[in-house]
């Protein structure tokens, strides 16, 4: 799937589950649908992780200063 923003992608992936949970669609069809709801999912999970691997987080150290961490360490305190 070509590079598609976040935000497309979940607006595309909003309408192809309204579209299978309106029931009016052939086997075929709702297949494809399927198929193309399955890679917008991984566009847009992946889209998220690497937001959350930008994101860094200002806490406390054992020593009481300040320091930035990954959001991954700072979510373990």
């Amino acid at each position: 799937m070509a590079e598609m923003k976040f935000e497309e992608a979940l607006k595309k992936l909003e309408k192809i589950v309204e579209d299978l949970e309106g029931g009016d669609l052939s086997l075929d069809e709702a297949l494809k649908k399927y198929q193309e709801g399955i890679e917008l999912s991984r566009v847009c999970s992946s889209r998220l992780e690497n937001a959350k691997k930008k994101i860094d987080v200002l806490a406390k150290n054992k020593k009481g200063e300040y320091e930035l961490k990954p959001l991954d360490e700072a979510e373990d305190k």
